[in-house]
C-alpha cells in the first residue's frame, strides 16, 4: 500500500487542519518508509512550524481567504488576496511539475484550494478531507471534482455536491489519547475518586466559557464534592483573579486547578469524567475516541456556523450537551452539570453513545482510499 508513491498533502491554518493530515502522513511514513511525502502550505500560518518539526519536506505558496464583510479594509485585503490566488496557481503547479504526485489530498484551508485544483487540471488523482459537519467553501467547490471525498461527520454528506459517493472516514486522533489509561493519569494529577470536571476555550480562551465556569467554580468547588481544572486561555489571565474576588483562591483548594493551558491533554482528558469546551472537529473526536460525556458551547464566530453542527451531530445521537453561546449563563453552566454529575447514569450513556460515533482505524482508512487513488 502505497509503495514508492508520492504523496501530496495539501493544508494548513489551523491545528485542526494540519494535526489530521500530519497523522495520516506519520502511517504512511511508518508503515510504507519508501513513499515520498510532501506537505504544500502558506509561510505564515501553523504549518510553517508543525510540518517541518514533524520531519516532513514542505513547501509554501501565497494565498489567504477572502473577507467576507464589506469595510474599505477588507475591500483592499480581497484585491491583495485575489492577485495571491492568481499567483499562488502557477506557485502551485510548478510544485507539482517538480513533485510529480501520484496523489494529491487536502485537508482543508486556503492552501487546499488552488494546489487541489491545478492538480485535478493536470490529471493527477485528488481527494479531500472535510472535519467539520457542515463543509466549508473550499471543500464544498472541491468535492464536485475530487476523486474521493472523505467525511470526519456522515451528516456533511447532505451539504455537499460529490462526483463519487463520499466516504466516512472519521477524524484522526493522537495515539496517546486514545491509549491514556484513566486510573494512571487521576493519580499523576493528584485526583481522588470525586468527579473531576475538565473545562477549556481553546488556546486564546472563550470570554463566555471563562465567565461561565467561573460562576460554577465559585459555586461549586468550596463544597467539596468535585474536582476541577479548567484552562482559560491566553486572554483569559484576568481569571485568577476574578475566582479569588468571589472568595475563592485557586491556590489553596486542593480540588481546584487553573491554569493557562494545557499541554498534557491525553492526561487530562483519561482523568475527567465531564469535559465542558468548545465544538471543534478535532477536540469531539477525541471526545468520541475515548468516551466522555461533554458540555459543548459552540464558536458563534466560526465559518458557515460549522461548530454548532459539529455539536449537533453528537447532541442528535444523545452523546453530548448543547448549550449555544447566546443561551450560556453560569446558572444555566451549573443546572446542567449539577443534572449530569446527580445522574451517574447518564453521564455514562453520554460516553457510551460518544464512543459509538468513534472511527477507530481512521488513518488506515484514509491511507487505503489514497492507495487506491495512487494507483496500487
Amino acid at each position: 500500500m502505497l509503495r514508492g508513491k508520492r504523496i501530496l498533502f495539501a493544508t494548513g491554518g489551523t491545528g485542526g487542519h494540519i494535526n489530521p493530515a500530519l497523522a495520516v502522513a506519520g502511517y504512511i511514513r511508518r508503515t510504507q518508509p519508501d513513499a515520498q511525502i510532501l506537505f504544500v502550505g502558506t509561510a505564515v500560518k501553523m504549518e510553517a512550524k508543525l510540518v517541518p518539526a514533524a520531519g516532513f519536506d514542505f513547501k509554501t505558496i501565497d494565498i489567504s481567504g477572502f473577507q467576507r464583510s464589506l469595510s474599505w479594509t477588507n475591500i483592499k485585503r480581497n484585491t491583495a488576496t485575489l492577485f495571491r490566488l492568481l499567483r499562488s496557481s502557477s506557485q502551485a503547479k510548478k510544485i507539482l511539475q517538480e513533485f510529480r504526485p501520484d496523489v494529491v489530498v487536502g485537508f482543508g484551508g486556503y492552501v487546499s484550494g488552488p494546489v487541489l485544483r491545478m492538480a485535478h487540471k493536470m490529471g493527477i488523482p485528488i481527494a479531500i478531507h472535510e472535519q467539520n459537519a457542515y463543509p466549508g467553501v473550499t471543500n464544498k467547490t472541491l468535492a464536485k471534482k475530487a476523486d474521493a471525498v472523505m467525511l470526519t461527520v456522515q451528516a456533511a454528506e447532505k451539504y455537499l455536491e460529490c462526483k463519487n459517493p463520499p466516504v466516512h472516514t472519521g477524524l484522526p486522533v493522537r495515539g496517546e489519547i486514545v491509549d491514556a489509561d484513566r486510573d494512571f493519569a487521576r493519580a499523576e494529577l493528584g485526583l481522588d475518586d470525586r468527579p473531576m470536571i475538565l473545562s477549556m476555550g481553546g488556546s486564546l480562551g472563550a470570554r463566555a466559557i471563562n465567565e461561565a465556569v467561573v460562576e460554577l467554580i465559585a459555586a461549586k468547588a468550596p463544597e467539596g464534592k468535585w474536582q476541577f481544572h479548567h484552562a482559560y486561555g491566553q486572554y483569559g489571565k484576568w481569571v485568577p483573579d476574578s475566582l479569588r474576588e468571589k472568595g475563592v483562591d485557586p491556590d489553596a483548594l486542593p480540588n481546584l486547578t487553573v491554569r493557562e493551558y494545557i499541554d498534557d491533554m491525553d492526561r487530562c482528558l483519561a482523568a475527567a469524567d465531564l469535559v465542558i469546551c468548545r465544538a471543534g472537529a478535532s477536540s469531539l473526536s477525541e471526545f468520541e475516541a475515548v468516551g466522555k460525556a461533554s458540555i459543548l458551547i459552540p464558536s458563534p464566530n466560526v465559518a458557515e456556523n460549522h461548530q454548532y453542527h459539529n455539536a449537533m451531530a453528537l447532541v442528535e445521537k444523545d452523546a453530548a450537551v448543547l448549550i449555544e453561546e447566546k443561551d450560556l449563563t453560569g446558572e444555566r453552566l451549573i443546572a446542567e452539570v449539577q443534572a449530569l454529575l446527580d445522574d451517574p447514569q447518564r453521564l455514562e450513556m453520554l460516553g457510551a453513545n460518544a464512543k459509538k460515533l468513534a472511527v477507530p482505524d481512521t488513518v488506515e482508512r484514509i491511507a487505503a482510499i489514497l492507495s487506491d487513488l495512487a494507483g496500487d
